[in-house]
């Protein structure tokens, strides 16, 4: 069976790419097999090795996985790289405040020296990935239950990244593919002094905002940049005044040349997750369940938000990073159902599933190994529909209440104190934990959301998974929760930093009963217990069914249509998508062209929208047309659309022409193609960057910061 599994992805592999559209993450280390022909036919002009290679620099290592979810580049011999705006705005915010305010005037680190520490944010280099299947796959007896083999790819993959990082600095992964019919060992070092150099103010970086987000034409500044330094032998070290800039085996070279219709583009990046081969009924609950679910409690928040962040400028400072975080995934779900409606989605994986059984039921042996799919597919998806709701309410819900956020954090430690008691260690911890906590938080917001929340989950939650502090609180006309709210938060230690601060630092006041029998605390424990014994196991064991399902269904697949393309779902490790600058019909009537220019900023700043501020210093730019040597036919190109696959953990991935120069920074997907992490639309699906001419303009040009450019390789 094993043997049969590697021989079908292999066949899959070597299909003929004449039919490939513009989809598809593929692993760099096999291009040099299965695309590279089928990419220098649509224009690229150099070689795998060029691409992916563990003999000599390649542009794989002018790639970094930035901080826990995005992507950089190295754009000089210096250390410098460039990733998002978005990618970077946690760290611009660590250092904003009212006196000094990076998020609304930016920042620029004119020398070495101003160039800023960033606590915990770390970059990896992918080292090499090795496919290590064979000997994961080979030591999973005949007949295994999934626990078993679960435990056995544990213990191999632990001891294969074990022998890997043994006698190096390195650390490792082993990752499933094609739900575990294959496995890849990824290597990585891991650099931890990374320090800020520049970034524009918001009004450039997040310019569009809300209004413009996932949307097209798009006029967004999103870079930032930040400088990895290493010790005095180019290796990780801790920060430390004495490091030293790193220097790469391979940094991008930038091109001036622009883009073009039809050009060629490479994104070479870490997307998250996909799910391509998803089932319909997996589908079917996306879009009739949990989008619509979760669009209606991001709503309530988002709304929340907004009107507090408008009357201050300290709580929209607070509060910046966290209502983009919530608008993110908000809109990109309205848009990903309307996209998987307008594809009949549901419809389209039924008939492939049609397709499936009749080509399955032509023979006895696939009826014994294929035959239970669909049926078991029908009835976990069925089981799973509540207690996925249950989740994703307690996700979108109870846990969009920030204060149970906070308490949570005890909860770990007082659910499982010996005696009663807790270290001046732990207390030392969770008071470090509080301060963190609220540097970036504001009580009225919280009470109207928990006025919000508990609400809904008062009407929604079955008897059985609503917690009786929650019922206890329940009043009799539901207008009266806001009123509920505020004497839970007058009532909860939690809600007075003071006082919970003093109380923790107090050494002989009665600690652990306080915070054990305050309301906060209750709801939150009441809520977590309930869920670990009715709704996570149940959940944890069905997802682990349809793992294994997903497993064989694949492999039907790759079966069943062997000239099929396939690649596998995105994971969160290094990938190769290529495509070519387009731009797309989004609907009847209505083409959008592939270039946004300074010229839309400009005239989006004249129109009375929230999001659509402008800097004086921008517009004085703009008005006198100067632009030196960034000028392209009378504006400034800003952003550009492409085909290429993209999903989250894509931003900030370089966009690199034929040559291997770099072009642009990837930052979104227009709305229309949201659906692609599903199901990919080679009609609507476009990719979002921005220009790299735009970044190097504001650099020189708007931030007099023309010293970074020096450091560049920049190709006329």
């Amino acid at each position: 069976m094993k043997r049969f599994i590697l021989s079908t992805l292999a066949i899959i592999l070597f299909v003929p790419f004449g039919v490939i559209a513009d989809q598809g993450m593929w692993l760099p280390m096999l291009i040099g097999k299965y695309n590279i022909e089928d990419m220098q036919s649509k224009g690229f002009k150099l070689t795998a090795e060029d691409v992916y290679s563990i003999n000599q620099p390649s542009i794989k290592d002018a790639i970094v996985i930035f901080g826990r979810g995005c992507t950089g580049e190295l754009i000089s011999p210096e250390g410098l790289l460039i990733t998002n705006h978005h990618c970077g705005y946690g760290v611009i915010q660590s250092h904003s405040s009212v006196e000094h305010d990076y998020l609304t005037h930016g920042f620029w680190a004119m020398t070495r020296q101003e160039e800023l520490h960033n606590p915990g944010l770390t970059v990896r280099f992918l080292v090499r990935m090795d496919d290590v299947t064979e000997r994961v796959l080979s030591a999973i007896p005949d007949g295994a239950g999934e626990q078993v083999r679960d435990s056995i790819v544990g213990v191999v993959g632990h001891k294969i990244t074990e022998e890997a990082t043994s006698d190096n600095h390195y650390t490792a992964r082993v990752m499933p593919m094609f739900y575990g019919n294959q496995y890849f060992l990824f290597i990585y070092e891991e650099f931890l002094d990374v320090r800020l150099v520049g970034a524009p103010p918001s009004d450039i970086g997040k310019f569009g905002g809300d209004t413009d987000n996932w949307m097209w034409p798009r006029h967004t500044g999103d870079f930032s940049l930040f400088r990895i330094y290493a010790d005095k032998d180019n290796n990780p070290a801790a920060y430390s005044p004495d490091n030293v800039p790193y220097t790469p085996k391979r940094f991008l070279p930038i091109s001036l040349k622009g883009v073009n219709p039809g050009d060629f583009t490479m994104v070479y990046g870490y997307p998250g997750s996909t799910q391509q081969y998803a089932s319909s009924q997996a589908v079917a609950h996306v879009v009739d369940d949990l989008n619509p679910l979760n669009i209606s409690l991001r709503d309530a928040r988002l709304k929340v938000m907004e009107q507090h962040m408008r009357q201050s400028d300290t709580v929209r400072i607070k509060y910046a990073s966290k209502q983009a975080g919530v608008a993110n995934a908000w809109k990109k779900w309205i848009g990903e159902r309307n996209g998987l409606i307008r594809l009949d989605a549901i419809e389209k994986k039924q008939q492939l599933e049609k397709n499936f059984e009749e080509w399955v039921n032509e023979s006895p042996i696939r009826v014994e190994e294929y035959g239970h799919l669909l049926n078991s597919f029908d009835e976990l998806y069925a089981t799973r529909k509540p207690l996925s709701i249950a989740a994703s309410l307690s996700r979108e819900a109870f846990y969009a209440v920030e204060l149970l956020q906070l308490v949570r954090q005890f909860g770990g430690l007082l659910n499982n104190v010996d005696n009663s008691k807790l270290s001046e260690e732990q207390y030392s911890r969770l008071i470090d934990y509080t301060r963190d906590f609220y540097k970036n938080y504001h009580k009225p917001i919280d009470v109207e959301i928990f006025t919000t929340m508990m609400s809904q989950l008062s009407d929604i939650l079955p008897p059985a998974l609503t917690p009786l502090a929650l019922e206890e609180l329940k009043p009799e006309n539901s207008d009266d929760w806001y009123a509920i709210a505020l004497g839970v938060y007058s009532q909860s230690v939690f809600a007075d930093s003071t006082a919970l601060i003093s109380m923790l630092a107090d050494s002989t006041s009665s600690r652990i009963n306080v915070l054990q029998n305050d309301i906060m605390y209750r709801l939150s424990n009441q809520f977590d217990s309930i869920y670990s014994a009715s709704v996570y196991p149940s959940l944890r064991d069905i997802n682990s069914k349809l793992d294994l399902l997903y497993r064989t269904y694949v492999k039907g697949l790759m079966q069943m249509n062997p000239n099929a393309v396939y690649y596998p779902d995105a994971n969160f490790t290094l990938r190769v998508t290529y495509g070519k600058i387009e731009g797309y019909f989004p609907s009847d009537g209505k083409e959008y062209m592939h270039q946004a220019t300074l010229d839309g900023i400009a005239e989006k700043s004249r129109l009375d929208v929230y999001d659509y501020t402008v800097p004086q210093r921008l517009l004085d730019l703009y008005e006198t047309k100067d632009y030196g040597k960034w000028e392209v036919n009378g504006t400034i190109p800003v952003t550009f659309l492409a085909s290429n696959h993209t999903s989250g953990g894509n931003s900030g991935s370089p966009v690199i022409n034929a040559e291997g120069h770099l072009v642009g920074v990837n930052f979104d997907r227009v709305w229309e193609g949201t659906m692609s992490d599903i199901m990919f639309d080679p009609d609507m699906c476009r990719n979002i960057s921005i220009d790299i001419r735009y970044a190097l303009f504001i650099i020189d040009k708007y931030a007099s910061a023309g010293h970074l450019l020096e450091e560049m390789t920049l190709i006329e």
